[in-house]
């Protein structure tokens, strides 16, 4: 059990813990701070993240370092056409007493990267959003608890559509955060060039425990929020749905659907760990504008004015900010 004075004490030491943690994780990872902040509050916040980038944009790597860091089991899951439910899950097999045994699947593990989710069909893409949601899964009509902390991280590539089967709005909505990994600056590809192409190895050491990271999910819990800043994301997420009481001329024009209550939510929850990573007790709006971009960009659905005359969701955050 952890021992800290008082609630103070702990969130000093979080601060301080998780400012070591970016030091031992950009041993290995060059840039991408945005990305490496949003990752490290969903995993505070007991969310989960949608990552769009690329290929080579090494976010496979940077989910292992995060995983190694934190001292947590990962497993990354290749999503293809034909991956079957019961390929993530695991399934019973007959052994040599002519019992039923379950054996785990590679969900089984606190950090999964499922590469690619849209590369594979609707009905293993419910399996893993079910796990996400239930944190267990049912195999033979039994039920198996997923390892604590649980926390999945799904890739998917922007520019190639052929053979997918890209994810529902009411799937999105499961994700906490959508996060875009660019292209690394000119500086910091020479660095990642310079760090990848001799002999030397880099290791991050571990800075967080499992049992240490489900006391600080728990600890966020606890933050206490003004009511005003409660108001600020609540009035946020309502002047995105369109033709309401709060919405603007803009927001009717130009999008379909605007985000749900989950979304508010997430926007609190969000805030309150980056107040306590950047050594605030309580967050204020700049804390709840930072996750905004995170929680809003995959939860509002633009029409094809706005498509036709270039608008990007993007633009519509920024105006609503």
């Amino acid at each position: 059990m952890l021992k800290y004075k008082d609630e103070v004490e702990a969130a000093e030491s979080f601060a301080e813990n998780v400012k070591k943690l970016k030091n031992e994780i950009a041993k290995v990872i060059v840039g991408q701070q945005q990305v490496i902040d949003g990752v490290l509050i969903s995993v505070f916040c007991k969310g989960h993240c949608l990552l769009e980038g690329v290929p080579g944009l090494a976010k496979t790597l940077l989910v292992k370092t995060i995983s190694e860091s934190l001292n947590l089991s990962f497993n990354r899951i290749q999503f293809t056409p034909d991956l079957m439910p019961s390929d993530i899950t695991g399934s019973e097999i007959l052994d040599e007493n002519k019992n039923f045994r379950f054996t785990t699947g590679p969900l089984f593990a606190n950090i999964i990267l499922a590469d690619e989710i849209n590369r594979t069909p609707p009905k293993t893409q419910a399996a893993l959003l079910e796990a996400m949601q239930e944190k267990t899964v049912t195999v033979g009509g039994k039920l198996h608890i997923l390892p604590d902390p649980f926390f999945v991280l799904a890739t998917q590539n922007p520019i190639e559509h052929e053979g997918t089967y890209p994810l529902p709005e009411a799937q999105l909505d499961r994700f906490m955060f959508k996060l875009k990994l660019d292209y690394p600056t000119f500086e910091e590809e020479l660095e990642v060039v310079k760090n990848t192409t001799t002999n030397v190895i880099s290791h991050p050491s571990k800075v967080f425990g499992a049992d240490e990271i489900i006391y600080f999910q728990d600890l966020i819990r606890k933050v206490p929020v003004a009511d005003n800043v409660y108001n600020y994301a609540v009035t946020l997420v309502n002047k995105t749905r369109p033709n309401t009481a709060l919405s603007t001329e803009y927001i009717n024009k130009y999008v379909n659907f605007g985000a749900g209550p989950r979304a508010s939510q997430f926007l609190i929850i969000g805030a309150k760990c980056h107040a306590l990573m950047n050594n605030k007790y309580s967050p204020d709006i700049e804390n709840v504008q930072a996750v905004t971009d995170y929680v809003l960009r995959h939860r509002i659905l633009i029409n094809y004015k706005a498509e036709a005359e270039g608008i990007t969701i993007e633009n519509i955050i920024k105006k609503l900010i």
